[in-house]
This record gives C-alpha cells, structure tokens and sequence, in this order.
C-alpha cells in the first residue's frame, strides 16, 4: 500500500454481477447465495464487462414487492439503477468518499483504463480502513506518553 491510497487498492475484486437479461428472481438468489446486498450489472463486450447499471435488494423491495409487482415477469434492467458513477481504480479514498456523499450511496463500482469492471468499493470498505489508521493514531499516542514517562522515571533517578 502506497502512501497514497487509492480506491484499487481498497476496492473487493469479487463482485457478484448480474446481466440486464437476468431474472428478478434470478438476481434475489444470487444475493442470497454469495450474501450481498447488491448486483453490479454488467454487458460483456470483447470479453471486458463495462458497467451498466446496480441492482440493490432496496430497489427490489421498492420498486417490485411493494408496487406488487411480479419479480418472475421481471428483468434486472427494468429494475435496476442506471444514473450511477463509478471510480476509477486510481482514485484517491478522499476522491471516493466524497463521490459517496455528493452521490448519496455506499457502494461504487470500480473500473479500469478500459471502463472495465475491477471491483467494488463499500463505504464499508472506507471504515474498515479509517479504523485501521485511527489504530494506529491511538497506538502512536500511547507509546508518546509511555516514553514521556520512561524518561521522567529517568531523570528523576538521576536527579536522586
């Protein structure tokens, strides 16, 4: 890890996708078996997948269970999110926090030079490393006041 970290380097490379075609059925089983609560939705072209759009179990709950709609009748592209942004891998954590809060939301799909799909990066991902830096701020003020101390204890035993 760089001294600058970049939203690559944070970002998880194993994202469950899902295609427009893919039933709503089919995407509630794909978050259910690999336990995510969304779908990057991808086209595959050239053999690079470029993203499309997200499915969230929350657009599901809204705009199919409680508009009584029937999800077998349905396919991600009619359900899914298409106004989204994306980050690029070398993005800065700073440059995707604030995409997170100007956007609104807590995952962001991640691409390469080629719009490619790397990953995704969570606003769950950002704490666990803030809190990992936040350790490491705490443990550096606890060994100051410890070597305040060892050399106070000195002093005051040449001082006797």
């Amino acid at each position: 890890m760089g001294e600058r970290l970049t939203t690559g380097e944070i970002c998880t490379r194993e994202v469950t996708i899902a295609f427009r075609r893919t039933t709503i059925n089919g995407a509630a089983r794909l978050m259910r078996e690999n336990h995510v609560g969304c779908l990057v939705v991808v086209d595959e072209v050239g053999g690079l997948r470029t993203v499309v759009g997200m499915l969230t179990d929350r657009d599901i709950v809204t705009a199919v269970v409680a508009a009584d709609l029937v999800p077998a009748t349905l396919c991600v592209e009619d359900v899914m999110s298409i106004d989204l942004i994306v980050a690029r891998e070398d993005d800065s954590l700073i440059d995707l926090v604030r995409s997170m809060r100007r956007k609104g939301v807590r995952r962001i799909p991640v691409v390469g030079a080629q719009n490619e799909l790397i990953g995704i990066a969570t606003l769950d991902d950002v704490l666990d490393i803030l809190s990992e830096e936040l350790s490491l701020l705490v443990t550096a003020i606890g060994s100051e006041g410890k070597r305040e101390r060892q050399l106070r204890s000195s002093v005051s035993r040449l001082a006797a």
